[in-house]
């Protein structure tokens, strides 16, 4: 039965063409240099940061302010000023994104310095991706698909709902099967892609934004929006795979001596980098191979994404940077973040679940098939089947059995030949 079992499962995969997806991967690091804002241009600022070609970005200032730091680095793709984020979803990121159609769970994360342009990236990022999704469904009829969105905030260290309106706190438990969870999140199942822009610009409306030098409306919490995918082959009904896939607009780690962040936007700021130097201390022991124990659970940010940092998903991070001069050692410290994240590995392994029911009736038919087996045991094709088999081996015993009695005579008559010569001789002698 077992057998049975697997050998349907393995053509269901084979349908959906996600037989050999997943493995163990390296993390997807990509870094993209916007170009001199507005604001720098006017205050004379200089661009230190150059793209020197697909995967190298280089630092061109020729009077190094501390010696023995590296001038470049190397990533799996870097993007100049004029990239568009369609060239970074098309180049970069859309494979590991669309993983989620193929039943693997996939995070894109938006990581660097405030104002450097992580939430207008994130924003094309998840659009293009909401497009292809729904094209990728549009043209396979043969399976039937559920997708279901949710959204938090995490802001000073408190973890909020964007799809709610009372602004509660909302728990993270840990659940035996499914890891941490977030207790009462709302979820809801999506119409079609209308639908989710709609879900989208509630999100935007909720999130915590504000005022600072740096930035008109910086992002003043990590935001997470998660897609769940529930799919199953329309020939199987009962088995299919459940995956997610999570946006990740990580809010800009700032020194407050640059923005000049006093009352609430210090407070802010303070929690804000304190997330990001957990999930920085995360990276590095990961990229030295898990090797001790790893603080996921300090802080909420890392809690909740532990499985997309070196766990069962497929992963990519987009670092942005700003090519002045005044965020040098902010764009150095986002370039070390890189490199450590470079290092890591995730083992995603495509999501195949089969529900109770689907497996009762499996159970069903293999009980049926034994009974009727058993209800008819002399079936006419089994004895025609095994009838001259068993004529062939009697005839085969009987045979063997004449050469015996044929080589009993023969000893018999030799040991009467051997007496009568011994007897003969014993005559002689006498």
């Amino acid at each position: 039965m077992g057998e049975i079992v697997a050998e349907e499962l393995m053509t269901w995969d084979k349908l959906q063409g996600i037989g050999n997806g997943g493995g163990e991967e390296k993390i997807l690091v990509l870094v993209r240099l916007r170009p001199l804002s507005e604001k720098e241009t006017l205050q004379n600022e200089v661009a230190d940061w150059e793209c020197i070609n697909a995967t190298t970005i280089l630092y061109r200032n020729s009077i190094q302010e501390r010696s023995g730091l590296p001038t470049a680095y190397s990533f799996d793709r870097v993007f100049r000023g004029d990239n568009t984020t369609r060239d970074v979803y098309d180049e970069g990121i859309r494979d590991i994104a669309l993983s989620v159609v193929g039943g693997i769970n996939s995070t894109i994360f938006a990581y660097g310095q405030t104002s450097s342009g992580k939430t207008y990236t994130m924003n094309g990022i998840t659009e293009y991706t909401a497009v292809d999704v729904y094209d990728y469904i549009k043209k396979h009829e043969e399976r039937e698909f559920v997708l279901k969105f949710s959204a938090v905030e995490i802001y000073n260290e408190v973890v909020r709902d964007l799809l709610a309106t009372d602004g509660t706190s909302l728990r993270l438990l840990d659940d035996p099967e499914k890891g941490t969870i977030i207790e009462k999140l709302t979820e809801e199942t999506l119409r079609d892609w209308s639908h989710l822009r709609e879900l989208l610009s509630i999100c935007e409306a909720q999130r915590r934004i504000g005022e600072t030098l740096l930035n008109e409306t910086s992002s003043r919490s990590h935001q997470i929006l998660r897609l769940s995918i529930e799919s199953s082959a329309r020939e199987f009904i009962g088995k299919g795979n459940s995956t997610t896939l999570n946006f990740v607009d990580l809010a800009g780690s700032e020194r407050a001596s640059q923005a000049l962040s006093v009352g609430q936007r210090l407070k802010e700021g303070c929690h804000i980098n304190r997330s990001l130097l957990t999930l920085g201390t995360v990276i590095r022991k990961l990229s030295k191979g898990r090797q001790g124990h790893v603080n996921y659970r300090d802080s909420k940010l890392t809690r909740i994404l532990q499985p997309s940092l070196g766990g069962n998903a497929r992963t990519a991070i987009i670092c942005t940077l700003s090519p002045a001069r005044s965020h040098v050692e902010q764009s150095r410290n986002t370039l070390l973040f890189a490199s450590c994240a470079k290092e890591v590995s995730t083992n995603a392994q495509v999501n195949v679940v089969m529900s109770d029911k689907a497996l009762v009736k499996h159970l069903q038919k293999e009980v049926a098939r034994l009974e009727s087996e058993l209800r008819t045991p002399a079936v006419s094709s089994s004895t025609c089947d095994h009838g001259p088999l068993l004529r062939k081996k009697d005839a085969q015993i009987q045979q063997l059995e004449k050469e015996n009695r044929e080589l009993k005579m023969q000893r018999d008559l030799a040991n009467s030949r051997i007496a009568d010569l011994l007897h003969a001789i014993e005559n002689y002698k006498t």
